[in-house]
């Protein structure tokens, strides 16, 4: 479940203002709107991230983070430096992110908790990543461990991780990215995986002060801020410190059951991230409609307007909120 609140009508010529100055930074910044970052080149010869937009080094080993979202687990560490975060369900309509880092490495980041089936289908689009996560159910680990990532998980690399004795356990275990790819010297270079940065679409589009997601036991809240430019992000009602996206999508999923559950007997959700279907791009202070289109594993998600046109993200830190069809 997802809705957009409008904003007022100061807040829209407000928005108008900043559009114009977005255009012309994007505009300025990639030399020509609309287009994409391939194999994290730009037109002109300076290198940007393909998860980001920004400048980046060429090179830059793809790390994923399997991260706590339950309440106990916040605030967090090291969201803020993510190139890329995913927001999908788990057990009991329950949250959990997977962070991804390719151009910044923060010196820690967590609570880390445990990955998913999903992540697999996930994760293969970046080729062959890192992946810190603390561990997976007996049943799901031959799977983890056969598929085309580096998994790193505590019993991988304990010099890695720390627990946090000012925390309660399960929601304290801390990673160190560096040390992580480490231990993943193979990991694949950040690439394209069909994100496309520039200027905004120039028609259509609502103004949005505000955007939720809801999960059954879960709430995201996006709200549009003028200063830093970007959305503010609050996790359960509570502000997320340090993070705050220029673009979020709304990624409308199959959402089913896996057949693995939890110790308690509930069913674990599988997000279905190959396929196609509809989707939000907010950025900019609007709510762009949008369709979305991932072939196969090995692609990357591709975000057009209804037309048929790329649809642009703001340059900047990406959330993908899998919410369900």
């Amino acid at each position: 479940m997802s809705r957009t609140v409008p904003r007022e009508a100061r807040g829209r010529r407000r928005t108008r203002a900043l559009a114009v100055c977005a255009l012309l930074a994007a505009l300025a910044a990639a030399g020509a709107a609309g287009c994409q970052v391939e194999d994290g080149d730009e037109d002109g010869g300076e290198r940007r991230s393909p998860f980001t937009g920004r400048p980046a080094e060429r090179g830059a080993p793809v790390l994923a983070v399997k991260i706590d979202n339950a309440p106990q687990a916040r605030p967090h560490t090291g969201l803020g430096e993510a190139d890329l975060v995913y927001v999908e369900q788990v057990e009991a309509g329950l949250s959990r992110l997977v962070a991804v880092y390719a151009s910044r490495l923060p010196d820690r980041v967590g609570p880390v908790r445990s990955a998913r089936e999903s992540d697999l289908e996930l994760l293969r689009q970046f080729g062959e990543p890192a992946l810190a996560y603390s561990g997976v159910q007996s049943r799901l680990r031959e799977a983890v461990e056969d598929a085309p990532l580096f998994p790193v998980s505590p019993d991988a690399a304990p010099d890695a991780y720390r627990r946090d004795e000012a925390r309660a356990a399960p929601h304290n275990l801390y990673v160190r990215p560096a040390a992580v790819l480490d231990a993943a010297p193979g990991a694949s270079a950040a690439d394209d995986i069909g994100f496309t940065f520039g200027a905004p679409p120039e028609e259509g589009g609502e103004e949005a002060a505000s955007h939720r997601v809801a999960y059954p036991n879960a709430a995201f809240d996006f709200t549009w801020s003028a200063d830093l430019e970007a959305w503010e992000v609050a996790m359960d009602g509570t502000q997320a410190p340090g993070v705050a996206p220029a673009t979020v999508v709304v990624q409308e999923v199959t959402v089913r059951e896996s057949d693995y559950h939890d110790y308690l007997g509930n069913f674990t959700p599988y997000t279905e991230t190959v396929g196609s279907g509809e989707a939000v791009v907010l950025r900019d202070g609007r709510a762009f409609a949008a369709e979305w289109e991932r072939r196969s594993e090995r692609s990357g998600t591709e975000f057009t307007t209804p037309d048929g046109s790329p649809l642009n993200f703001a340059p900047g830190q990406v959330w993908v909120v899998y919410a369900q069809a």
